[in-house]
């Protein structure tokens, strides 16, 4: 019965998505085995829904790319890797995923949005690498799949919020680490990032620390926390970056944001750093609120202007 629940489930969950947005295919990350998973019947998916809409999905344990491609007559070739934010215990997918797919379709840009694992130790040999193996393999899925989406493969780029902020600026930084066995030779490296008030360290005195507990552990080692905060990681490969966030930020401070600008602007003069006086958390797009609703253009700007590069 529970399983039989749990399908149903899915398959109302699938039904909203295709019926709210134009959404063009819907892949399974992994469809030859989920590299260092554990199988865990009782560990299943649940989408939660506000006024018949999914926002929230928890116990994501099978990744899935939701590819919204934008009209013909208005793709520009690229394309952005969505991570949607949730502390790595749950999925924001409505404003922080299918909200940005749409966004960016209406200028142009190929929206493919990562519904990655929740790391757990329930299904993962190593929860730490969890969310990163699935970024890697997303980008990996779009630069393979880019003729036929109609993308440049050197024109895909990554957003993520908050947590999923932390995912982007993990596979900007750690894109070349070896996390599981690749079929071939396909970069896994953004070719630029947006991180909207992302949590980009897991030094205690300015991470966020439930998404730090969650990916790492309740008491991590010195060598784990170094290699997940990722101001620390940042070289002459990292991808550009586009940050945003608010100074009111109580649940992710703007130290995340100016710490990741600061180390990547000694290799990359094209990064941009947006800091709004008021704003909060968690505010998505931000259509018509606050002064940090600015931002969406702000972003298109950027992206149009470094890829002239």
């Amino acid at each position: 019965m529970r399983l039989l629940k749990s399908l149903i489930t899915i398959l109302l969950f699938n039904f909203l998505i295709f019926d709210s947005y134009s959404q063009n295919a819907s892949l399974k990350l992994w469809p030859s085995g989920i590299p260092g998973s554990i199988k865990n019947e009782g560990f299943a998916e649940k989408p939660a829904l506000t006024n018949g809409e999914v926002t929230w999905i928890v116990n994501v344990s099978d990744p899935e790319l939701y590819v919204f491609l934008p009209p013909a007559e208005k793709a520009t070739g690229t394309a952005v890797l969505i991570c949607p934010g949730g502390g790595y215990a749950g999925l924001a997918i409505a404003h922080e995923g299918y909200a940005i797919a749409k966004w960016l379709n209406e200028n142009g840009i190929a929206g493919i949005i990562l519904k990655y694992r929740i790391p757990s130790d329930l299904i993962m040999k190593d929860k730490s690498v969890g969310p990163l193996q699935d970024a890697q393999e997303a980008m990996r899925v779009i630069r393979r799949n880019s003729t036929e989406w109609k993308i440049n493969p050197n024109m895909v780029g990554v957003i993520g919020f908050s947590a999923g902020g932390h995912l982007a600026s993990t596979l900007s930084t750690h894109f070349d680490e070896k996390v599981y066995d690749v079929a071939d030779n396909t970069s896994a490296r953004p070719d630029f990032s947006i991180l909207i008030y992302p949590v980009i360290t897991f030094d205690a005195s300015f991470t966020h620390a439930g998404s730090r507990s969650n990916l790492i552990g309740q008491n991590p080692s010195p060598e784990a926390v170094k290699h997940f905060s990722n101001e620390l990681q940042i070289n002459d490969k990292t991808p550009p970056a586009f940050l945003v966030h608010s100074a009111d930020d109580d649940v992710v401070p703007v130290k995340n944001s100016l710490a990741y600008f600061e180390g990547i602007q000694r290799f990359k003069s094209t990064s941009e750093l947006h800091v709004f006086y008021k704003g909060g958390h968690g505010y998505g797009l931000s259509v018509g609120k606050g002064t940090q609703s600015v931002w969406p253009g702000m972003c298109l700007n950027w992206i149009n202007e470094i890829l002239k590069n």
